[in-house]
């Protein structure tokens, strides 16, 4: 064991290895949040189209989240970074018009999560709003409310409470996901580790500290989720 431990570089590999994780962090939390936020515009979309929407666009939006669901998001990544711009310019030549149009590997990425996690999301927003009592939205429109104008104002405020702590385990779930971003070339945690690890064959070391930087990101961040579902259930408690 003691000849094991003493053939580790760890020290070597955290001088060196350390910054360089440190400035995928930001890319890591960059990607997290604007992926998180357009899910949740993603998710709100879906769910409202699935509940009030016209029947052609309920059909559109279940067949959607199958293909969604039913592919992985790795395939999802790949398939926006690569195929997605071949498409355009091969629609855009079939026009007449010559692209060359590509897409940043973040831009794919924060796209990718932002669909996939919308998906999912768009479950629990759609089971929030059900939940809300059927009187509250003919109340509001009763009042003169528009269907719209009842659902943000009135049924959506009451939802949240029910949503929040789902959304908060898919925000820690994205931010272990962005891993998956390294296959679209975004310069993440896991490429950079990659890259160190190939080049200087400090493999046990590295990958170590990778582990440890995404326990860092996602354990604090897991432990305010459950807080907040603590404190939501708390005081929902109370108040019945």
């Amino acid at each position: 064991m003691d000849n094991l431990l003493s053939q580790l570089h760890f020290a070597t590999v955290g001088q060196y290895l350390v910054p360089s994780l440190i400035d995928g962090v930001g890319i890591v939390l960059e990607a997290t949040f604007f992926g998180f936020i357009l899910a949740t515009i993603v998710g709100v979309f879906i769910a409202v189209g699935r509940l009030f929407g016209w029947k052609p666009i309920k059909i559109f939006l279940y067949v959607f989240l199958e293909i969604i669901r039913g592919t992985p998001l790795l395939v999802q990544l790949v398939y926006i970074y690569y195929v997605v711009p071949l498409i355009i310019n091969l629609l855009a030549g079939m026009l007449g018009y010559k692209t060359d149009m590509q897409i940043a590997p973040l831009t794919a990425g924060i796209a990718g999560l932002a669909i996939n996690y919308g998906c999912y999301m768009s479950e629990v927003v759609r089971a929030g709003i059900i939940a809300v009592d059927k009187g509250q939205m003919e109340a509001a429109l009763v009042l003169g409310f528009g269907k719209y104008e009842a659902l943000f104002r009135i049924v959506m405020p009451q939802a949240l409470r029910s949503i929040i702590p789902s959304l908060g385990n898919y925000l820690v779930m994205m931010i272990k996901d962005t891993s998956l971003l390294a296959y679209v070339a975004v310069n993440e945690l896991l490429l950079r580790t990659q890259t160190y690890a190939s080049q200087t064959f400090y493999t046990i070391e590295a990958y170590s500290y990778l582990a440890i930087a995404y326990l860092i990101l996602s354990v604090p961040l897991s432990h305010c989720v459950k807080f907040i579902e603590y404190k939501l259930s708390s005081s929902s408690r109370y108040i019945s």
